[in-house]
Formats: C-alpha cells, sequence, structure tokens
C-alpha cells in the first residue's frame, strides 16, 4: 500500500493520486457507517490475499484522528468511561485493513472532475498540519453523520454544550467536574442553579444523559467534596417539547423511562418549548424559567451545514442527502450516502429511515455487496431496513426498550439485565466488524480488569 499513493498538482490544486490502474473508493466520515464499510472494502478489495488480488484502493478520510462509537457520547459526558480505553485511530487501523486515511474535512466536491475538496488542518499552535487539496475518487461514499439542530433557538450556540462530538463531550464533563469543585471550594453558599443540569431533548441521548449523570455526579462528590449536599444541591431537568419523552420509541417504553427518572429524582417536563438559553438558565413558551448553569442541547439532529453545498447534491428539510433505494445520490450514480447524513424514505413507508446506529450498520452491510457488484458491472440492488427495536440506557439503573419479535413480528418490551445485554451487544457487534472476535474479547476482559482497581468516574 505504501508505494501506490503519490501526490501531484493540477493547476493550483494539490492531487493525492491513487495507484492509476486501481478503482478508487473514497468514504469521508469514519463514523459507525463508514468505518465499518471502509474497514471491511479493505479487507476484501484492499490488499493482496491467499485467495484474489487486490481490486480496488480504499481511501478514509475523517476530520477527527480517533473514532468513538457515537451511542456512548453520553457516557463521556456523565464520566463515567474512558476515552482511550474505547477510541479507534484511524491512522493504525487503517493500515492494518488495507486503507489509507488522510486526515482532513470534506468543505467541496468538484463532480465533474471527481474531486473532494479537504481544507486544510491545523495544530493547536496554529501551524499547518496538513494542507489545502484534493483527492480523486471512482467511487464516492459519504458518511459524514448529524449535528445538533438548534432550530434557531437564541443563545443554544452561546450557552448551551452539544454532544456532537468526544471532544464535545469531555467538553461538558470537564464543566461539570469544575462546577463541583468551585462549589465545593467557593466561601459563599452554594446558588440554586450552580449545579442544576438542564438537558433539553428527551431523545435517546439526553434521556441516557439525564440517567447516567444522576449516578456519576454523586460519585464525583463521594471523593471528598463535602461542603455538597447532593440531594439538595445537584439537580437535573430533562426538557421535552413532545407530550412525552423518547417520543420516537413506542408509547409504553416512553412510560417505563419516565417512572425510572421519576424514581431518580430527575425532573422531567414535557410539552415544554425552550424559547431562549442564557447564561443562567432556560426560558421556557409557557413563562418558567429553568436555572441551570450548565444546560445540553439534545433537542434533534440534521446534516452538517457542507452537504448543502455539494456541486448539485440534493438535500432534504433536514440537510441530509437525498439517495435512491439503491443508497446512491438522486443526481450522481457514483456518489453514495449511508447513515444519519443520508434520506430515504423506504417504499410503502411516510417516515424516513431514522438516524440510529443499527441503520448505519445495516447499510454498510448492504454497500460492501453492492460496491463488488458496481466493480463487476453488475446492477445494484435496493437497500432494505430492518428495525431490530430500541433501547435506552439508563445507567447502572436499568435498560428498557423494544425488540422486533422474530416470530411474531411484533415488537416486545424488554427491561432490566436482559435488555441491558442487548444494549451492551450492540457495541461489540460494532467493535466485531472493526477488529474481529479475537481481538474484541481480549479487549473486553482488559476493561473488565481494569475497571475494577479504578474509580468508576471520571475525576480530571
Amino acid at each position: 500500500m505504501g508505494a501506490d499513493v503519490t501526490t501531484a498538482t493540477e493547476g493550483a490544486r494539490p492531487l493525492v493520486l491513487p495507484k492509476p490502474d486501481l478503482h478508487h473508493i473514497v468514504v469521508v466520515g469514519g463514523g459507525a457507517g463508514g468505518l465499518e464499510l471502509a474497514t471491511r472494502l479493505g479487507d476484501k478489495l484492499g490488499r493482496d490475499t491467499w485467495l484474489h488480488k487486490r481490486q480496488a484502493a480504499i481511501t478514509l478520510v475523517d476530520r477527527s484522528r480517533t473514532h468513538i462509537w457515537k451511542p456512548l457520547l453520553h457516557e463521556i459526558a456523565a464520566g463515567s468511561m474512558e476515552v482511550d480505553r474505547h477510541e479507534v485511530e484511524y491512522q493504525a487501523h487503517a493500515h492494518w485493513h488495507g486503507v489509507k486515511f488522510r486526515y482532513g474535512e470534506m468543505i467541496g466536491l468538484d463532480r465533474a472532475r471527481k474531486l473532494v475538496h479537504l481544507k486544510h488542518t491545523l495544530d493547536e499552535d496554529g501551524r499547518e498540519i496538513t494542507p489545502d487539496r484534493w483527492i480523486p475518487y471512482d467511487t464516492l461514499v459519504i458518511a459524514v453523520g448529524s449535528v445538533s439542530n438548534d432550530f434557531g433557538v437564541p443563545g443554544v450556540k452561546e450557552h448551551a454544550l452539544m454532544l456532537d462530538t468526544p471532544e464535545e463531550a469531555e467538553r461538558f464533563n470537564r464543566r461539570l467536574l469544575n462546577a463541583c469543585v468551585r462549589a465545593n471550594t467557593q466561601s459563599e453558599p452554594i446558588r440554586p442553579e450552580q449545579l442544576h443540569v438542564a438537558i433539553i431533548g428527551a431523545g435517546a441521548t439526553g434521556t441516557e444523559l439525564s440517567a447516567e449523570l444522576h449516578g456519576t455526579a454523586r460519585g464525583v462528590v463521594a471523593f471528598g467534596l463535602d461542603k455538597i449536599d447532593p440531594e439538595k444541591d445537584i439537580r437535573i431537568t430533562l426538557i421535552e417539547a413532545a407530550p412525552r419523552i423518547v417520543p420516537a420509541l413506542p408509547p409504553r417504553i416512553s412510560a417505563a423511562t419516565t417512572e425510572i427518572l421519576t424514581k431518580l429524582n430527575v425532573d422531567v417536563r414535557v410539552d415544554a418549548r425552550v424559547t431562549e438559553v442564557t447564561a443562567s438558565g432556560v426560558k421556557l413558551a409557557n413563562g418558567d424559567f429553568i436555572g441551570s448553569e450548565l444546560v445540553v442541547w439534545a433537542a434533534g439532529v440534521k446534516g452538517p451545514d457542507v452537504l448543502a453545498h455539494l456541486d448539485g447534491l440534493e438535500v432534504s428539510h433536514s440537510n441530509q442527502l437525498l439517495v435512491k433505494p439503491t443508497l446512491e445520490t438522486t443526481v450522481d450514480p457514483d456518489i453514495f450516502a449511508l447513515g444519519d447524513c443520508a434520506y430515504l424514505v423506504p417504499s410503502g413507508e411516510t417516515e424516513p429511515i431514522p438516524p440510529r446506529a443499527q441503520a448505519a450498520h445495516q447499510e454498510a452491510s448492504h454497500l460492501v455487496k453492492q460496491i463488488k457488484a458496481r466493480l463487476r458491472g453488475e446492477p445494484l440492488k435496493p437497500f432494505k431496513y430492518r428495525d431490530f427495536g430500541s433501547l435506552v440506557s439508563l445507567g447502572h439503573y436499568s435498560t428498557v426498550g423494544s425488540l422486533m419479535g422474530f416470530v411474531t413480528g411484533r415488537k416486545m418490551l424488554i427491561e432490566g439485565f436482559a435488555a441491558k445485554l442487548m444494549y451492551r451487544s450492540l457495541y461489540k457487534m460494532h467493535e466485531t466488524a472493526l477488529h474481529g472476535y479475537g481481538k474484541v474479547t481480549l479487549d473486553t476482559i482488559s476493561r473488565i480488569l481494569t475497571r475494577r482497581t479504578e474509580p468508576h468516574v471520571k475525576l480530571h
């Protein structure tokens, strides 16, 4: 792999060129779907094996250097998970799986020349790491995920934290830890809003975060922060504009989740529309004001802004790329999209495929087969999404959800240990798709053993 990529220049455009006689597949975005796709393509097509010769050059592009499974971000924000034990380093992972990794953010596209434009990257001192450059492709897969949608609510960008990336989740965790230490060392009494966390949006992320924080915040206080009374000083409010929390899931799951959160003294507000976020709290449409110096916005997602300016590719009202049933973009058969950034309403349905990890996993598996068929000149088959249900993790307190019954074809409620086991198995499936059974087994044992000798909350 090392000798088949060269750098050239076309006018003012630095180009990163693969070996000319190989079909070049570029995957932009190393999230759950993008990384699984690039890994499997690299294993099957990107290197010589005793079964077959290398059939394609595979390139993975991402603006970060490491990967974390996005459903784990609430655990990072709460401080119940160490990032370095779960992150995947793109450079090493790509090397091991017959893939080239390119560090950079996609900022444009030239469909006529079949070039992806990557923005230059800088270090923390402002020095250039990688230059502004272009990468040619024969087949392009866009898997850049989604970002939080603030819906234009005043003050969100200035005073609320999002949980779109590990960096943002870690930033919230640091802010929470600093707030606790500050409250414990200040001479004046703790203000009511000082350690109050307001979570706006009671989808899976917001709901899971509220339960996770209930335990970890008390865990932090237990390590010598004697001035703080967790029952009086630490409060969590979960705010949802819809009539019930986790509105995308069946009502009985919402009811079960609400009951558990209420027992944890989480203040659950439904039918509560936020009109403004300030430095000291959250204003609601009914006139209420919730004092809080720690605000998390988890109220909805949309496609990243760059998708609206990709050389004529069509986007939905939520800025996701419109795709055909084959996952090809509607105006260019050489460009595919998968995961949260793709918008597809299945035949016979009225709603698009939801932005969930299971959808990205299924789409990645589908595209592996279709790209291989494309290289053989065969027609592509349509993608068929299968909803296996949904699970909501409420920290160590419980897990609830619904699973599709394989015999009845109907969803059934599941909670407790069985649900927690199923929830964790989803992550293990993702890890196995990247690393294989052997490495996942050893890593799991290592994490269990290490976890027994360290604090169960992040303290720095």
